[in-house]
This record gives C-alpha cells, sequence and structure tokens, in this order.
C-alpha cells in the first residue's frame, strides 16, 4: 500500500511513518517543518525516515491550495492518508490564533478537496483530540458524549475539522476515521509538553508550574500504543463508506502530581514546584472510553505511565547528554 501522512516529520507522524515502512508499505510524507518548537528535532525525526528508499517528502504548507495541488498531481494513487499535521496546544492558541485556523481548519479543508481529485478516493485517517470533550464532566469521556463546549481555541479548530470531515463524507461519500488522541508522550516528543518541559526544568534546577496544585488529571498515553490505534484504523478492511470516530487513550487518568513524582524518581532530582491556579483552558480531567476502539480497532494500550516516562527520560539523556 502506499500511504500519504501529513505532519510526517512531527510527533505522531513520524513514527506512524516508521510503523508502516517497517511493514513494508511506501509512505509519501508532508510536512512544513514550522519553528512552532525547534526544527532540529523535526528534521532529526525526517533524517531517520529518509533512510528508508520507500519513503518520498514534500516539504509543504498544507494551507497553500497551490503546492498541495502541484503535490498530489504528482501522486494520482493513494491506498490511504493519514492527516496529522496541525497547530498543536492549548496555551500557544491565546498568542497565536490565526495559526490553529489556517493549520486546523484551512488545511484539512485543502486535503480534503485534494482528497476528492484521486482516481479513487482512499480512507482518511484525521487526527482529532481529547480536548474537544472541553468543559464536558461526565468520565470516562466516550464518543457519544455531545461536544459543544470547547475550553480553547484549539479545542474548538479540533472539533471543526470533526464537523468539515463529517460534510466532506456526506457530500461525497469519503471513508473517514477521526482519532481523539489522549496526551500522547514518549521519546523524540513535543518539547511544549508537560512531560518534555518538567524534565527539562527538573534538570536544570528550574521551578515547575502546577495549576490547581497538582490535581489535575490526565490519560497520558504512549506514543506506540497510539501508534498501533492509527495504523490499526488505516489497514482496517474497506467497508461501506462512513465517518467513524475513535477514543484513543490510555484508559487510565493519573493525577499530574504523581505523575511528576514519577519524574522526579526517573530523574532523580527534586522538583521545584510553583503553584497557580486553573486556567479556564485547562480541564480538570481527561479520560478515555476505549470501548469502540478495542471492539472494531483491537485497540489495546500496553504501556504504563512508569514504563513509558523511563523509555523518555532515557531518551531525553541521550538527547542532550545530561
Amino acid at each position: 500500500m502506499t500511504i500519504l501522512i501529513t505532519g510526517a516529520a512531527g510527533f505522531i507522524g513520524s513514527n506512524v511513518a516508521q510503523k508502516l515502512l517497517a511493514l513494508g508499505h511506501d509512505v509519501v510524507g508532508l510536512d512544513n517543518l514550522n519553528t512552532y518548537y525547534d526544527p532540529a528535532l523535526k528534521n532529526a525525526r525526517l533524517a531517520l525516515l529518509q533512510q528508508n528508499p520507500k519513503f518520498k517528502f514534500f516539504k509543504i504548507d498544507m494551507a497553500d491550495p497551490g503546492a498541495m495541488n502541484s503535490a498530489f498531481r504528482s501522486m494520482p494513487w493513494l491506498d490511504g492518508i493519514v492527516h496529522l499535521a496541525a497547530q498543536a496546544g492549548v496555551r500557544y492558541a491565546r498568542e497565536n490564533p490565526y495559526a490553529y485556523i489556517d493549520s486546523n481548519i484551512k488545511g484539512t479543508t485543502t486535503l480534503m478537496e485534494e482528497a476528492l481529485r484521486l482516481a479513487d478516493a482512499p480512507r482518511v485517517v484525521y487526527a482529532s483530540s481529547s480536548s474537544v470533550y472541553g468543559r464536558n464532566t461526565k468520565l470516562p469521556f466516550s464518543e457519544d458524549d455531545r461536544v459543544y463546549k470547547p475550553a480553547s481555541l484549539y479545542a474548538a479548530t479540533k472539533r471543526s475539522t470533526e464537523l468539515i470531515a463529517d460534510a466532506y463524507g456526506a457530500m461525497y461519500g469519503i471513508d473517514l476515521i477521526g482519532l481523539r488522541f489522549f496526551t500522547v508522550y514518549g521519546p523524540m516528543g513535543r518539547p511544549d509538553m508537560a512531560y518534555w518541559s518538567f524534565t527539562e526544568r527538573m534538570f536544570k534546577g528550574e521551578p515547575i508550574t502546577l495549576f490547581d496544585g497538582g490535581r489535575l488529571r490526565r490519560d497520558f498515553t504512549y506514543i506506540d500504543d497510539i501508534v498501533d490505534g492509527i495504523v490499526a484504523s488505516v489497514l482496517l478492511p474497506k467497508a461501506e463508506p462512513q465517518h467513524r470516530i475513535y477514543n484513543l487513550g490510555n484508559n487510565t487518568p493519573v493525577v499530574v502530581n504523581d505523575f511528576v513524582a514519577i519524574l522526579a524518581e526517573l530523574t532523580g532530582k527534586t522538583p521545584i514546584i510553583r503553584d497557580e491556579p486553573a486556567r479556564p483552558d485547562e480541564v480538570p480531567a481527561t479520560y478515555a472510553d476505549i470501548t469502540k476502539a478495542a471492539r472494531d480497532l483491537g485497540f489495546a494500550p500496553k504501556t504504563d505511565l512508569r514504563t513509558g516516562l523511563g523509555k523518555f527520560v532515557e531518551w531525553y539523556r541521550t538527547w542532550t547528554k545530561v
């Protein structure tokens, strides 16, 4: 199979590409290599992928319809599309809201338009987020819950991508699978995420900020488990076109204070804590009901938080030479 991955130099995208290449598939990667965080990390991921002759890469801004059209003209046949390119980060949306509109909404629309021009429209598996559950209070979060109270602009744009996908599926019969990711972490991950920034600050002896006394709960999900869910979605046997949405989470929420305690053990550092009130765009808890993903995708998270953070800290020591 030939699979297109958008955001191929990103944390999740590069890991999905590696998995598909290992399974013998051809992978076409798109990424704009933006500077939201250090491009050196994106280039390092990309360099690993480019060692495989079955990987082809285009540096493209997905919000540019002309560039996207040119790229798609060179690949008239695709067996599947994994759309992971997005502007991530809840807090950064306060600083640069337009980046989220361009990347998450315009970029998704441009992708859908180009997918329609392919000889045989492939299944599109796209990334959503646990953030779409917003201010919902019922736990665990289920795909059947109503999602109309976003707590952040990021959440609003991810919910918008679900609605855009639903509209294209209804209008054109595209087969669609949306995946709501829950706090993905692991080696070679994202520097803007808490597991990275906390680790970095502990090694530097700098304070870490905990909101609401560290009582927030997050459903931390290891990268390999997320990749398994994405690959299963791509390779799911073809059926009548439909739009399905699944939660991909560890199904085990952890209190942030406990998460910090594990990091302290793994780094051998005593954290300096700075407490701040919870922000309105920070939800109190995330917790995935994965019943549907288990049933349809065989999704079964295997990595507990201590094991996963241990692998991250080991990689981080090598990457930063601390």
